[in-house]
């Protein structure tokens, strides 16, 4: 992978130990990680997990041999931004690392829906004046139901629009919905039953 990216021009730095991946992402000179579930020292779902709780967004593309649907929604649960099944060709690769890098670079704004504010940019969301900690995916849930406050958005089009990725599962949608509600109250995201879901100001 690293002689492939390398050659497509990309800069890659290579660890095959979890505490040294963790310095680096920690850093703040990374624009991908590309992660595989199957890191000695620790696991690859640990190191995502402590990644996220430090506070740090960058995307994770997570490379791995298993499959499931189960699998999949714990890792997106996790705050994993994609994931390739192996193997892969270099193409698909490229392809998927370009999407996420694509959303990095996009213009930072804060979105207000009712009580609720999310920065972008700063990878912070408040409620009222409480800020709660919520995953890259949850952030970005939040944003996109955010901008279309009070208006049913369905789980594909979560999955298209956030996840990029249309043949995942529903119950990939649900975990992380599940995730926000406890975050910001259940009262917040209305389940429009048959059709998808709707963000709310149960004050207003």
């Amino acid at each position: 992978m690293r002689d492939a990216l390398t050659r497509h021009g990309y800069e890659c730095t290579v660890t095959h130990e979890g505490a040294t991946a963790l310095e680096l992402a920690r850093s703040g000179d990374l624009d991908l990680i590309l992660l595989d579930l199957k890191c000695p020292e620790r696991s690859g779902h640990r190191f995502v997990e402590e990644l996220r709780h430090s506070g740090i967004d960058t995307p994770v593309l997570k490379v791995t041999a298993e499959e499931g649907d189960h699998e999949e929604a714990a890792a997106f649960d996790l705050g994993v931004d994609d994931y390739l099944t192996k193997p892969f060709s270099t193409v698909v690769l490229l392809a998927r690392m370009k999407s996420l890098l694509r959303r990095r670079l996009a213009a930072p704004y804060i979105v207000h829906a009712g009580a609720l504010r999310v920065d972008t940019q700063r990878h912070r969301c408040w409620l009222g004046d409480d800020e709660i900690i919520v995953s890259p995916r949850e952030l970005a849930t939040l944003t996109y139901m955010a901008e279309r406050f009070d208006v049913v958005v369905s789980k594909q089009e979560l999955l298209d629009e956030v996840w990029g990725r249309s043949d995942l599962p529903h119950n990939v949608v649900e975990v992380c919905i599940r995730q926000i509600r406890k975050k910001v109250g259940p009262a917040r995201v209305h389940t429009v039953r048959g059709v998808g879901y709707r963000l709310v100001d149960p004050g207003s």
